[in-house]
């Protein structure tokens, strides 16, 4: 039955996805944001705003939620822990939970459903210990904090409470695995210390369907540790992950050389917890990924289903676009979807949409002012960054079939030619959706060259993104 959600940290890489997900099911959701021009172009234009420092409100927010998914705070290792940055991470999560506590006794009634987060950390460095969600707290700021967060979560007034210990959540082009990959390209991930310490995580699509469950079924209650039913060695973990993305040779980092650069935030890397999901599997969860292995596969780019050749000329589709503007490659991708070709077709008609299917690491926006009235002749401004680069890029749409097919072609932009067939092809009760790309690379035969050094890894990686977010949104 849909319900009412009132989602933090909306705009992080664990809060997209699930809102991708919550929509699959009908959910009506509300995003508690500091940011709301920020936060419109993230989460498109179906998600109601409501501004954190608004305790009115926030309050009126709470009063009308069925669940409250609370996943807000700021990322714990972009910065050295000084004193002052403790004091955000404290407020990102424990005032932020806070202020949800002092929404909710406002209601009147119980919150039917509080989702909160906490993680591992809380355990603290634990060496081979299995720990299951009755080990107590741990020593050191992280762990202090984790305790500190759940506290206030205990303060919120609600008729069934889940904390969420999540592990390293690993996801396509965020989160532990795209920092991770980024270093094993440049041969810096190796094992951290000695390698032998622990680490607990769990893939993208499992946390969120963990999530899911925790809203419908009554059943959750109490502590969950959000992880993967096989933890990994610290040495096995960062050996998964640059033999996915095809780089051997990594260069170990030592315990000592981490606490000098990284001071505190180094017990992140080095401690050990050897986590269980003991309540999630008492629950009747079944985790999709429930192996390293299956996992990392699963989020290489080879796994992503894309084809990128040199085109056949005679395969080049009859447009006035490519005939002015000759292609060099194409791109393939095909994606199965468990849903009608009609509902799939509505959601990629709202160009919002695209913002939650582009990777947050290109800042794309669209710049052309919404709602946008998609057809044939419709243009579209964007602004994006590719390698750190701002561009600007203007889309026209260049076919329109309603229900079946649209084309894309750039008319400015970083791309010699672009031109991107989106067709929807009905399968029984499922769609294909399948993407085809005509393109040429800028600067003729430089460009052919850092073709397949950086502008087929990028395409790769986007497309992989896109690729598990309509799975998000739709299954399959």
């Amino acid at each position: 039955m849909p319900k009412h959600i009132l989602l933090t940290g909306a705009t992080g890489f664990l809060g997209r996805a699930l809102l991708l997900r919550l929509a699959r099911d009908g959910h009506r959701v509300s995003a508690l944001v500091r940011d709301r021009d920020r936060a419109r172009h993230v989460v498109g234009d179906d998600v109601a705003l409501v501004d954190a420092g608004d305790t009115t409100a926030l309050a009126a927010a709470v009063a009308r939620a069925d669940a409250v998914v609370n996943l807000a705070g700021e990322p714990i290792m972009a910065r050295r822990w000084s004193s002052r940055r403790k004091d955000a991470l404290i407020a990102s999560r424990v005032g932020v939970t806070r202020a949800l506590a002092e929404a909710a006794a406002r209601r009147g009634t119980p919150l039917p459903v509080l989702l909160s987060a906490s993680a591992v950390g809380f355990y603290g460095d634990r060496g081979n210990d299995l720990l299951d969600e009755t080990c107590g707290a741990g020593a050191g700021f992280a762990a202090e904090l984790c305790a500190a967060w759940e506290r206030a979560a205990a303060t919120v007034g609600a008729a069934r409470s889940v904390v969420l210990r999540f592990g390293i959540v690993l996801g396509p082009e965020g989160g532990a695995l795209g920092e991770l990959a980024s270093l094993a390209r440049l041969r810096l991930a190796g094992r951290q210390g000695d390698g032998a310490q622990w680490v607990s995580w769990i893939h993208l699509a499992d946390v969120v369907e963990m999530i899911v469950a925790a809203l419908g079924d009554a059943r959750w209650s109490g502590v969950v540790n959000a992880v993967a039913p096989e933890p990994a060695r610290n040495r096995d973990f960062v050996a998964a992950v640059a033999a996915a993305v095809g780089a051997g040779g990594q260069v170990r980092a030592p315990a000592s050389l981490l606490r000098v650069a990284l001071g505190e935030r180094a017990h992140m890397l080095l401690d050990s917890q050897r986590c269980a999901p003991r309540a999630a599997e008492t629950f009747g969860f079944r985790f999709r990924f429930p192996t390293l292995e299956a996992a990392v596969d699963d989020l290489a780019p080879a796994a992503s289903a894309i084809a990128i050749e040199r085109v056949d000329p005679a395969a080049i589709p009859d447009a006035a676009y490519l005939a002015r503007r000759r292609p060099r490659y194409v791109l393939e991708a095909h994606t199965r979807l468990a849903a009608p070709r009609p509902e799939v077709f509505r959601f990629f008609a709202d160009a919002a949409n695209l913002e939650l299917l582009t990777p947050p690491a290109l800042g794309f926006r669209i710049v052309t002012p919404r709602p946008i009235a998609m057809g044939e002749g419709t243009t579209i401004d964007y602004a994006l960054a590719l390698n750190g680069v701002p561009l600007r890029w203007r889309s026209l749409i260049e076919r329109w079939e309603p229900g079946a097919a649209f084309v894309d072609a750039q008319l400015r932009g970083p791309y010699r030619a672009w031109w991107h067939e989106h067709a929807f092809v009905p399968d029984g009760d499922d769609t294909i959706m399948v993407d085809r790309v005509f393109y040429a690379p800028p600067l003729g035969p430089l460009g052919a060259l850092a073709h397949d050094l950086i502008v087929r890894p990028n395409l790769e990686r986007i497309f992989g993104f896109r690729r598990h977010a309509i799975r998000l949104r739709f299954g399959g």
